[in-house]
Protein backbone atom coordinates (compact mmCIF):
# COMPACT_ATOMS: atom_id res chain seq x y z
CA UNK A 1 0.00 0.00 0.00
CA UNK A 2 2.76 2.44 0.93
CA UNK A 3 4.57 1.67 -2.31
CA UNK A 4 1.54 2.65 -4.34
CA UNK A 5 1.15 5.92 -2.44
CA UNK A 6 4.82 6.80 -2.90
CA UNK A 7 4.58 5.83 -6.56
CA UNK A 8 1.56 8.09 -7.03
CA UNK A 9 3.32 11.00 -5.31
CA UNK A 10 6.43 10.41 -7.40
CA UNK A 11 4.46 10.43 -10.67
CA UNK A 12 2.68 13.70 -9.95
CA UNK A 13 5.31 15.58 -7.92
CA UNK A 14 5.36 18.58 -10.26
CA UNK A 15 1.62 19.22 -10.08
CA UNK A 16 1.43 18.45 -6.37
CA UNK A 17 4.26 20.83 -5.52
CA UNK A 18 2.57 23.61 -7.49
CA UNK A 19 -0.73 22.81 -5.77
CA UNK A 20 1.08 23.04 -2.43
CA UNK A 21 2.57 26.44 -3.24
CA UNK A 22 -0.84 27.99 -4.00
CA UNK A 23 -2.41 27.49 -0.51
CA UNK A 24 0.89 28.58 1.00
CA UNK A 25 0.66 31.87 -0.88
CA UNK A 26 -2.99 32.33 0.10
CA UNK A 27 -2.27 31.65 3.79
CA UNK A 28 0.72 33.99 3.77
CA UNK A 29 -1.42 36.68 2.14
CA UNK A 30 -4.12 36.26 4.78
CA UNK A 31 -1.62 36.38 7.62
CA UNK A 32 0.25 39.38 6.28
CA UNK A 33 -2.96 41.33 5.66
CA UNK A 34 -4.11 40.76 9.23
CA UNK A 35 -0.76 41.30 10.94
CA UNK A 36 0.24 44.47 9.12
CA UNK A 37 -3.17 46.00 8.38
CA UNK A 38 -5.01 45.04 11.58
CA UNK A 39 -5.49 48.63 12.78
CA UNK A 40 -7.66 49.58 9.78
CA UNK A 41 -10.79 48.17 11.42
CA UNK A 42 -13.41 45.84 10.01
CA UNK A 43 -13.09 45.82 6.22
CA UNK A 44 -15.97 45.80 3.74
CA UNK A 45 -14.82 43.02 1.36
CA UNK A 46 -15.88 39.40 1.87
CA UNK A 47 -12.35 37.97 1.93
CA UNK A 48 -11.10 40.74 4.17
CA UNK A 49 -14.08 40.20 6.46
CA UNK A 50 -13.18 36.51 6.67
CA UNK A 51 -9.60 37.44 7.59
CA UNK A 52 -10.92 39.80 10.26
CA UNK A 53 -13.24 37.11 11.70
CA UNK A 54 -10.33 34.68 12.08
CA UNK A 55 -8.71 37.22 14.35
CA UNK A 56 -5.64 36.08 16.25
CA UNK A 57 -5.57 32.76 14.37
CA UNK A 58 -4.08 34.66 11.45
CA UNK A 59 -0.71 34.60 13.21
CA UNK A 60 -0.78 30.81 13.07
CA UNK A 61 -2.09 30.89 9.51
CA UNK A 62 0.88 33.07 8.53
CA UNK A 63 3.33 30.57 10.04
CA UNK A 64 1.50 27.64 8.42
CA UNK A 65 1.55 29.48 5.10
CA UNK A 66 5.29 30.00 5.34
CA UNK A 67 5.84 26.31 6.10
CA UNK A 68 3.51 25.07 3.35
CA UNK A 69 5.01 27.49 0.82
CA UNK A 70 8.52 26.42 1.81
CA UNK A 71 7.70 22.73 1.42
CA UNK A 72 6.15 23.33 -2.01
CA UNK A 73 9.09 25.38 -3.22
CA UNK A 74 11.56 22.79 -1.90
CA UNK A 75 9.87 19.92 -3.74
CA UNK A 76 9.52 21.95 -6.92
CA UNK A 77 13.19 22.97 -6.83
CA UNK A 78 14.28 19.42 -6.01
CA UNK A 79 12.25 17.96 -8.88
CA UNK A 80 13.50 20.51 -11.41
CA UNK A 81 17.11 20.12 -10.28
CA UNK A 82 17.02 16.30 -10.49
CA UNK A 83 15.23 16.41 -13.83
CA UNK A 84 17.81 18.79 -15.27
CA UNK A 85 20.67 16.56 -14.07
CA UNK A 86 19.17 13.42 -15.61
CA UNK A 87 18.35 15.08 -18.93
CA UNK A 88 21.82 16.63 -19.19
CA UNK A 89 23.51 13.30 -18.48
CA UNK A 90 21.31 11.38 -20.91
CA UNK A 91 22.14 13.76 -23.78
CA UNK A 92 25.64 12.33 -24.04
CA UNK A 93 26.61 9.90 -26.76
CA UNK A 94 29.57 8.45 -24.87
CA UNK A 95 29.26 5.16 -23.05
CA UNK A 96 32.08 6.02 -20.65
CA UNK A 97 30.30 9.13 -19.37
CA UNK A 98 27.13 7.14 -18.67
CA UNK A 99 29.18 4.50 -16.83
CA UNK A 100 30.91 7.15 -14.69
CA UNK A 101 27.62 8.65 -13.53
CA UNK A 102 25.56 5.45 -13.56
CA UNK A 103 25.14 5.03 -9.80
CA UNK A 104 24.20 8.66 -9.29
CA UNK A 105 21.82 8.50 -12.26
CA UNK A 106 20.12 5.39 -10.90
CA UNK A 107 19.61 6.90 -7.44
CA UNK A 108 18.34 10.16 -8.92
CA UNK A 109 15.97 8.43 -11.31
CA UNK A 110 14.39 6.51 -8.39
CA UNK A 111 13.01 9.82 -7.11
CA UNK A 112 11.59 10.93 -10.45
CA UNK A 113 8.52 9.78 -12.42
CA UNK A 114 8.76 6.46 -14.27
CA UNK A 115 9.27 8.27 -17.58
CA UNK A 116 12.85 9.06 -16.59
CA UNK A 117 13.47 5.46 -15.50
CA UNK A 118 12.40 4.32 -18.96
CA UNK A 119 14.67 6.92 -20.56
CA UNK A 120 17.64 5.66 -18.53
CA UNK A 121 16.91 2.02 -19.36
CA UNK A 122 16.64 2.89 -23.07
CA UNK A 123 20.00 4.67 -22.92
CA UNK A 124 21.53 1.66 -21.15
CA UNK A 125 20.15 -0.65 -23.85
CA UNK A 126 21.56 1.64 -26.51
CA UNK A 127 25.06 1.34 -25.01
CA UNK A 128 24.68 -2.35 -24.00
CA UNK A 129 25.14 -1.60 -20.30
CA UNK A 130 24.02 -4.38 -17.98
Amino acid sequence: MAGRIVGFLREYILGLSILTIIPGIVFMFMGVIFVFFNSVGEPAGALLHFIYVLGIWNDYILVAGLIIFGVGVYYLYSYLNKRKFVLDELKTDKRSEILKKRSKLETTVKHLPSKYQRMLSEKEEEFNIR
